[in-house]
C-alpha cells in the first residue's frame, strides 16, 4: 500500500502479491467524496469531490504506525482520513469534527476501491453478498446482464439493502442516465465480496451499520459507507475495512464476522 502518485487528491496504490505485478494493483479513493446534510434538510452538501490527475495540492500525508494519514479542513469542519495496514487487508478509519453552529443529521466520506485488475468483474459474476440463506451473487436476480451487450449493462449500480427498506421499484432509471437496480433481499451480514479472477484471492469491503451494500461493476467498486450524527462543536469518527486475503467466501464470512464488532 503507497500513496497514489498519479493523482494529487488523496488515493491510495495497492498492490496484490503476485505477478505481473502491473496487472495486479488498483486504486483506492480516500475517500472519493465527503458529504453532509444539514438537519432540517432534505438536500446533502459535498465538502469535497475526488477529482484526477495532477491538479490543485496534494495534502501532507504522515505516517501512523502501520498507516497512512492526512487531516483536511473543509470550511468549519475538520476532517482526518487513515488507512492502515494489516495482515488480512486495510482498515480505515474516519473522523470528523464540526467547529460550525449547524448541527448536521449525517456525515460520511465514501471510501472507493476501484478494482481494476485482480478483482475487476464488470458482468458481478464473482462478486457476492450474504443473505439468511448463505452467499449469492450481488446480480443474482439479473440473470440478463450475463449476456446483454455492456453498452446496455452500463451504467449501473447494484445494491442490496441492510437496514434500508427495499425500494418497491427495483429498478429505476434515474435523469442521471444510471440504471440503478435492487436485490430483492435484504442481506444479513453488511459485506460484499469479490472473488479475485484466478479463485485464489477475495476482497471483502464491511462495517457495522451501512444502510446498504452495492457495486460500480464499471469500476467494480465495493460499497459499504456508513454515516454517523455531527452536532455542532462535536466529533464524530467510524470504521471499515476491506479485507484482501488468499482464501475462499466462508474464509472472509468468518473474518467479517469475527471483525466486526471491533470496528468504531
Amino acid at each position: 500500500m503507497a500513496v497514489d502518485a498519479e493523482d494529487r487528491n488523496p488515493a491510495l496504490q495497492v498492490v496484490v502479491p503476485g505477478d505481473p505485478a502491473s496487472e495486479r494493483s488498483f486504486k483506492i479513493l480516500l475517500p472519493e467524496h465527503v458529504t453532509v446534510r444539514a438537519h432540517g434538510q432534505s438536500d446533502a452538501k459535498h465538502l469535497y469531490i475526488f477529482k484526477p490527475g495532477l491538479q490543485g495540492t496534494a495534502p501532507q500525508w504522515k505516517r501512523a504506525g502501520n498507516g497512512l494519514e492526512y487531516a483536511a479542513d473543509f470550511g468549519e469542519i475538520h476532517f482526518v482520513a487513515r488507512a492502515t495496514l494489516a495482515d488480512d487487508g486495510i482498515l480505515f478509519h474516519y473522523e470528523f469534527v464540526n467547529h460550525s453552529t449547524t448541527d448536521y443529521d449525517f456525515a460520511t466520506a465514501i471510501t472507493d476501491p476501484r478494482f481494476s485488475a485482480v478483482f475487476y468483474d464488470p458482468r458481478l459474476e464473482r462478486t457476492y453478498v450474504h443473505y439468511k440463506e448463505g452467499f449469492d451473487l450481488l446480480a443474482s436476480e439479473t440473470p440478463e446482464r450475463l449476456t446483454m451487450p455492456l453498452k446496455d449493462w452500463f451504467p449501473v449500480r447494484y445494491h442490496a439493502s441492510y437496514t434500508a427498506p427495499v425500494p418497491a421499484e427495483r429498478v429505476q432509471h434515474r435523469d442521471d442516465g444510471i440504471t440503478y437496480r435492487y436485490s430483492s433481499r435484504v442481506v444479513d451480514v453488511p459485506m460484499i465480496v469479490t472473488v479475485s479472477t484466478d479463485h485464489d484471492w477475495v476482497a471483502a469491503s464491511f462495517s457495522r451499520e451501512p444502510d446498504n451494500v452495492w457495486s460500480n461493476p464499471e469500476l467494480t467498486c465495493q460499497h459499504v459507507d456508513p454515516h454517523v450524527p455531527l452536532p455542532h462543536n462535536a466529533q464524530a469518527s467510524y470504521e471499515m475495512k476491506i479485507l484482501i486475503f488468499k482464501g475462499t467466501l466462508d474464509d472472509a464470512l468468518h473474518k467479517v464476522l469475527a471483525q466486526r464488532e471491533t470496528l468504531k
